[in-house]
């Protein structure tokens, strides 16, 4: 379905994502921070995940302080969470909730840049698990919440190495080939299911922590900043995009 508006460019308007319930995670820097003081200002409940819990508090004040509703606080790690985690944080939500009206998965480590003849193995290994793994596990634990409501947007962060691979970005791009095939699989088995739409999107070059490890001489201040790319998140958040799923999106022109 085509997208008759440059996402990229949209302007939410005031109070877009009011009484909805928004997970975000990897919430405690770079565009999941910048988005959840977005979706927080734009009336959202946010539900604040992310490994380290001060970086989480320091953005759960900056919402409060700038009159947001209160976010919760989810400290998890997802690169060693077990089912039961994933099932207690299920029961937390429900709790607290009832329903989740978004998902957007931000979270992401880089690992290393190698050759693969020469990438670690559980450096491998621990890539997959907290980009890829984690985010089937964390959806599939908040799908039944996403099905209460009645607008749901479940949204999967990608990059350019996961729609054409590049050489040494290894299991970084693996991870992303595999969140862009869950998330097409996801929205074909929800096509029929209009109330809950999936879709990808690559925020671009931005000036973030796993950037800066990925291009370390990169000169960084000619990079977006995280809070020039939430656009295209706001626009699948809010119910401006009704109908709209199974696309992937790109954040920057």
């Amino acid at each position: 379905m085509p997208v008759p508006i440059e996402t990229h460019r949209y302007v939410a308007p005031a109070n877009l994502l009011a009484g909805r319930v928004i997970l975000i995670t990897g919430a405690g820097s770079g565009v999941g921070r910048a988005l959840a003081r977005d979706c927080a200002a734009l009336g959202a409940t946010v539900a604040l995940l992310g490994r380290r819990e001060k970086p989480l508090e320091r953005v759960y004040d900056e919402i409060v302080a700038a009159g947001g509703p209160k976010p919760a606080l989810l400290p998890f790690d997802l690169e060693n969470a077990l089912a039961a985690n994933y099932d207690a944080l299920h029961e937390v939500l429900a709790r607290e909730f009832g329903r989740l009206d978004g998902l957007v998965h931000c979270a992401a480590i880089l690992g290393t840049r190698a050759p693969i003849l020469h990438f670690d193995v559980p450096t491998w290994c621990r890539v997959l698990q907290v980009n890829l793994t984690a985010a089937f596990a964390l959806t599939q634990a908040c799908l039944p919440l996403l099905e209460a409501s009645a607008d749901a947007s479940l949204v999967f962060t990608t990059s350019s190495v996961g729609h054409r691979g590049k050489a040494y970005w290894g299991a970084y791009a693996v991870s992303k080939f595999g969140v862009e095939g869950l998330a097409q699989v996801l929205a074909h088995e929800y096509e029929d299911r209009p109330k809950l739409r999936v879709n990808l999107v690559n925020p671009g070059p931005v000036r973030t922590d796993l950037r800066a490890l990925a291009y370390p001489a990169e000169d960084a201040t000619r990079l977006a900043g995280p809070e020039a790319v939430t656009a295209t998140y706001l626009y699948l958040l809010g119910p401006d995009a009704a109908g709209v799923s199974g696309q992937r999106f790109e954040c920057q022109p």
